[in-house]
């Protein structure tokens, strides 16, 4: 009796075994930005089989390649040291373009990081905290940016961004580019760098390739799009905020540096990556 008691245990647990639904095979999604390096134009039409991912030069297959706009939450860095002056009449073309489910917070950065405005919805709030920023002192652009990372998006329901508004010259900053795009990816923000200057070019790419951001420089976007589009940047510049791809990728991926994701094509286009 003992043992077909065991056996009808064995066999209904076997049974049981069956009814379980089958487990999900773990993947990785990865936020993936791609524009038009002169002009900053979002490129659309593009499917999974255009990406090629890379995880320490081991090639993944992508399964899903979905094209979203989603609403975002923007943190607006405002370079207020002495060369702040060159990007300041930006800001305002920014603030205007904010969407009415969408947040803005003012943060003016030279040697130091100070919130302005907190998060609202207000243009009205943020235009007036804008009027009132003095400008001085040397900028510390990594400083600014780590500390608006760590500390600003505790309450964000959006995607993430740092819109970093910046004559494009950089101080004596204490964090190096490694930290900051570490702690972005840890906090899922998008770096996106608007400068006029080309002496940090390579740094601003490498924040925003290593994010899911984008750069954008004004003298190349005034040479693809003329002179009045790179004088109201704003539109160009959020269509861009609000346009990704998600990317599905089998596995469970880790969030290093080695992650790299192209686009299979001849034209030389800016794309950016940030496992989620």
């Amino acid at each position: 009796m003992r043992r077909t008691g065991s056996v009808r245990i064995a066999i209904s647990a076997a049974l049981a075994l069956f009814a379980m639904p089958p487990v999900a095979a773990a993947s990785t999604r990865i936020v993936v930005t791609v524009v038009e390096p002169k002009s900053g134009k979002p490129v659309l039409g593009l499917q999974a089989d255009d990406f090629s991912v890379l995880e320490d030069k081991s090639p993944k297959r992508v399964e899903k390649a979905e094209f979203v706009t989603p609403a975002v939450d923007v943190m607006l860095l405002l370079d207020t040291s002495l060369a702040g002056p060159a990007v300041a009449p930006l800001a305002a073309n920014l603030i205007a373009q904010l969407g009415p489910k969408e947040q803005m917070a003012l943060v003016a950065f030279h040697s130091s990081a100070d919130l302005i405005q907190d998060f609202t919805s207000s243009r009205e709030l943020l235009s007036r905290a804008l009027g009132g920023v003095k400008f001085g002192n040397t900028p510390h652009v990594l400083d600014a940016v780590y500390a608006a990372i760590d500390s600003g998006f505790g309450n964000s329901g959006f995607r993430r961004a740092i819109v970093l508004l910046t004559a494009g010259i950089e101080g004596d900053s204490r964090v190096r580019e490694r930290d900051v795009v570490g702690l972005a990816r840890r906090n899922g923000v998008s770096i996106f760098p608007v400068y006029v200057a080309g002496r940090e070019r390579a740094m601003f790419e490498l924040l925003a390739r290593q994010t899911g951001g984008a750069s954008f420089n004004m003298r190349d976007m005034q040479k693809a799009s003329g002179k009045e589009a790179a004088a109201q940047p704003g539109p160009a510049i959020f269509e861009v905020l609000r346009a990704h791809y998600l990317l599905t990728v089998p596995g469970n991926l880790s969030l290093g540096e080695k992650i790299r994701v192209e686009v299979k094509r001849t034209d030389k286009l800016f794309v950016s990556a940030l496992p989620e």
